[in-house]
């Protein structure tokens, strides 16, 4: 489906927020001497900020709007300051106080931002020192404290940080970044409501001076108190190999997204250069700077089709501090705050909600716009492969929001024609039901009761002849029960999907791919419940369990053999491993009953959620304790011996 939004805004911040970013700090006419602030040396005077910073009458709370009028001629002077020095100068003077932040580097790209005068970069710049900023203070918060708190407005607030820097310069930091009734700088532009001409250079110059200032503070801190300074390693953030759907971005694409990016109503007009300098620092290999770029107008986009489309246009608007943000928590949620169904995710259509909940939500999946917003990710190594995905997404998202004589010829092109088709057919990779899936069919526990079944049987003396029509009855029995219960198991199985047909003519060696079908039927994985993700908790346990005995049988079996062939088995052990060898076969298909119990449990899995509350308790109990209960410990307990 396609659809024209309008584009009747020229901002996205309620005229509150505007006036507290664009308008507040410019109206104290007044000169201040830089002297008063920064040494020649580059240390910060705290006091000349800080007496900037006041209070309500009651004393309890920040004047938020009276202290950004007065820290507006600081702002001013700082922001001076820095324009007036090389860059020789700027890393001489500041760079060795950025130390603490782990990202040195980063702030001479600022200061290289902040000379260009351009909007965009800087505003990119800022979301960067903000993100960079908080893993340092999280850092700092870890030398006193236990567990980090997950918001920067928490962290701010902390015990632990006033401790360290002092409540009041910690209180000039929550004008700027930590509060909603301040600048909040941070939380503006990582959520893709400030457009770049909207956000005034000089509070990009003031927070590297603050940043650098803060490192000055801990210097002493550090010193005084004896302490060691040893921040958490950033992490590379891997690629995605399977979860890599598109092909990688081409020429040929990127310049039809260069043509969209100008014709889709999905870019607001005020937005459009955010997405030029994201294809900008695409072709220079810069992949985080253009993630983190469409990152925010992803959910810019989002936010104006989830306010269109929901019919509540004020959501489209920066909220005010009594209020929450529509950011992609709420725009991809099943339900609005009053209880309704949210009416993108069906417009948008599962394999895109799918997508965007792999790359944003999933706790196993790249989660990238958490993990860049509070600066987790060391930048330069980036994967390419992740930004690939989001280019070619919102090539394909941007189409859906341009005329349809006009996409259609952007589709003729066989490139876009097989993206398109790509999106359309998108599956979860990253929610629990398809890691477990993948689970297996990858798991060791497949690929071992293969090699299990596939191992020709060595010669053994006279004696294990015994053993092997003893155990001959046991795997025929096994064999018989199992055939019996996949004949109950038929009834189970989804309409329309014949995968227990004619179990008589299956041979057990035929079973992997009886698996196989039966794992193939798709199962929705939008919107799970939480009782659904605790029982695929306990499958994916369950399937952790015969992995991990299936590796002592293998090791047990190698290690007895190697010993009988050099006959230093004692005269127990001999027998124990003749009868061990015999009975290895019924683990080929015990693990088979224990997988398929798994893939028909997925396959039916959405029923959980109907359950009553006492049946779902029950239903749990039983799942826990199933391999118990199959008597696999029973069948590889001479397996595994000694």
């Amino acid at each position: 489906m396609q659809i024209l939004l309008e584009d009747p805004t020229t901002t996205c911040l309620s005229p509150s927020v505007y006036d507290m970013i664009c308008k507040l700090g410019f109206e104290v006419r007044e000169s201040r001497d830089i002297n008063s602030i920064v040494t020649q040396n580059g240390e910060v005077c705290w006091k000349a900020i800080t007496d900037c910073v006041i209070y309500t009458q009651s004393a309890q709370a920040l004047d938020y709007q009276g202290s950004v009028r007065l820290l507006g001629p600081v702002c001013e002077v700082i922001h001076l300051h820095l324009s007036s020095l090389t860059k020789g100068q700027f890393e001489i003077q500041y760079v060795p106080w950025l130390q603490w932040t782990s990202s040195p580097e980063l702030f001479a790209e600022i200061f290289d931002a902040l000379e260009s005068l351009q909007s965009p970069a800087i505003s990119l710049s800022l979301m960067k020192l903000t993100a960079c900023l908080e893993r340092a203070l999280g850092d700092v918060f870890l030398l006193i404290g236990k567990e980090c708190p997950f918001l920067l407005r928490d962290l701010l607030a902390s015990e632990e940080l006033a401790q360290v820097f002092g409540l009041s310069v910690m209180n000039v930091l929550r004008v700027f970044v930590g509060s909603p009734c301040g600048l909040n700088l941070r939380n503006v532009l990582w959520h893709g409501f400030a457009a770049p001409h909207e956000v005034p250079p000089m509070y990009c110059s003031t927070m590297v001076v603050l940043t650098a200032g803060m490192g000055q503070l801990l210097k002493s801190y550090l010193q005084q108190n004896k302490l060691t300074w040893a921040p958490r390693p950033l992490i590379a953030l891997p690629d995605l190999e399977d979860g890599a759907v598109f092909p990688e971005v081409t020429r040929e694409v990127l310049s039809v997204l260069e043509e969209v990016m100008k014709k889709s109503t999905f870019v607001l007009g005020t937005m459009l250069p955010y997405w030029e300098v994201a294809l900008i620092r695409f072709k220079s290999h810069r992949f985080a700077d253009c993630a983190i770029l469409l990152l925010t107008q992803l959910e810019t986009g989002l936010r104006h089709l989830f306010a269109t489309i929901n019919k509540c246009p004020q959501r489209l608007l920066t909220a005010e501090s009594t209020a929450l943000y529509t950011t992609f928590d709420e725009i991809l949620a099943k339900h609005l705050n009053d209880g309704e169904i949210n009416q993108l995710p069906l417009f948008l259509g599962e394999p895109a909600m799918e997508f965007l909940w792999d790359f944003l939500n999933h706790q196993q999946g790249p989660r990238v716009r958490d993990r860049l917003s509070h600066g987790e990710i060391n930048l330069p190594e980036f994967p390419k492969g992740v930004t690939d995905q989001l280019l070619t997404f919102s090539t394909v998202l941007l189409l859906r929001f341009v005329e349809e004589e006009l996409a259609s010829v952007f589709k003729e092109k066989a490139a876009i024609q097989s993206l398109v088709h790509l999106a359309e057919g998108y599956s979860a990779h990253f929610h629990p039901m398809s890691l477990l899936r993948k689970q297996t069919f990858s798991s060791q526990v497949l690929s071992c009761e293969k090699s299990i079944r596939a191992w020709p049987l060595l010669p053994l003396p006279r004696e294990a002849e015994e053993a092997r029509l003893e155990c001959s009855s046991e795997i025929n029995a096994c064999n018989s029960l199992i055939i019996k219960i996949t004949h109950e198991l038929y009834h189970h199985v989804p309409e329309n999907h014949g995968v227990f047909t004619d179990l008589d003519n299956r041979p057990i060696e035929k079973w992997p791919r009886l698996l196989r079908e039966l794992c193939g039927i798709r199962v929705p994985t939008l919107f799970c419940p939480r009782a659904v993700l605790e029982v695929l908790t306990v499958l994916q346990n369950i399937v952790r369990c015969c992995t991990h005995v299936s590796h002592q049988v293998v090791a047990s079996w190698v290690r007895r053999h190697q010993q009988w062939a050099e006959k230093t088995l004692r005269s127990r052990q001999r027998q124990n491993f003749v009868r061990m060898s015999w009975s290895i076969k019924l683990l080929s298909p015990v693990l088979l009953l224990i997988l398929l119990l798994i893939a028909l449990e997925l396959v039916n899995i959405p029923e959980v959620h109907g359950k009553k509350t006492d049946e779902y308790q029950q239903y749990l109990k039983v799942e826990r304790k199933e391999c118990l209960h199959i008597n696999f410990a029973v069948c590889c307990r001479d397996l595994a011996v000694c």
